[in-house]
């Protein structure tokens, strides 16, 4: 039970890492909470434009999942985790992209990071899921339809082709989850007003650091025209 606490707090940390957010400012870009649907994911960073950031973001995010999960599985025996504490990680690793602990508990969908897990905790399960996200996403160009249709059929695969087992719940849980953050993204595909896949956003421009004496020049020129107009009040008298 203790090693199954541990495992779980330490795959929520992992999943706090809020790499949409990271990337981005690793690389000179605006805020991704910033602009479009101002959700910190990768579909968000590819509005921005720059395809090189949101590919790390969407390989990073995926990892964040993937990585807890698998090494519960390869090792988690000797301490006492089956698959019932592989599924948790996974849960953990998840919720923490929703709720970062890093960034203010303000976090993302998490469709990337829960296919990173479904990889890691079923192979064959993840990679169904995965092509059912791509045959959405290409005929119907809605990255958020693709994650929702993935999203319910990922527990069913796992009861049509496998079983019910310990891990189960948790998948269970990450759909509801997913469906639940994606409540926004359904009310505008029934509207009509959902961006499609790629769909460039207005993005604000990056924060850019003021030159080191600017804020002197900026003073200095401020005291300068008190000092006309001052002048000018006086002559004025």
């Amino acid at each position: 039970m203790l090693f199954t606490a541990v495992a779980v707090v330490l795959a929520y940390l992992i999943g706090s890492l809020s790499f949409a957010v990271i990337v981005s400012r690793a690389m000179g870009l605006s805020d991704p909470r910033s602009y479009g649907s101002g959700n910190p994911g990768a579909t968000n960073v590819l509005r921005s434009g720059n395809k090189a950031a949101a590919m790390l973001t969407l390989l990073l995010d995926a990892l964040k999942g993937y990585v807890p999960v698998l090494l519960v599985v390869l090792f988690g025996a000797r301490w006492g985790l089956g698959e019932g504490a592989q599924g948790l990680v996974g849960l953990a690793a998840f919720a923490g992209h929703l709720w970062p602990a890093f960034f203010r508990f303000q976090g993302g969908k998490g469709v990337a990071t829960a296919a990173g897990a479904l990889l890691a905790l079923n192979p064959w399960l993840g990679l169904a899921t995965l092509a059912t996200w791509l045959i959405v996403a290409f005929f119907f160009r809605y990255a958020s339809l693709a994650s929702l249709v993935a999203a319910v059929f990922a527990p069913f695969y796992q009861l049509l082709f496998w079983d019910f087992g310990p891990m189960v719940p948790s998948m269970i849980a990450m759909s509801l989850l997913l469906v639940w953050r994606h409540s926004a993204n359904i009310g505008k595909l029934f509207a009509g007003t959902e961006s499609q896949f790629g769909q460039k956003a207005a993005v604000p421009p990056a924060p850019v650091r003021q030159p080191q004496g600017g804020n002197k020049h900026s003073h200095d020129a401020a005291h300068a025209e008190r000092k006309r107009a001052r002048a000018h009040t006086g002559d004025k008298r």
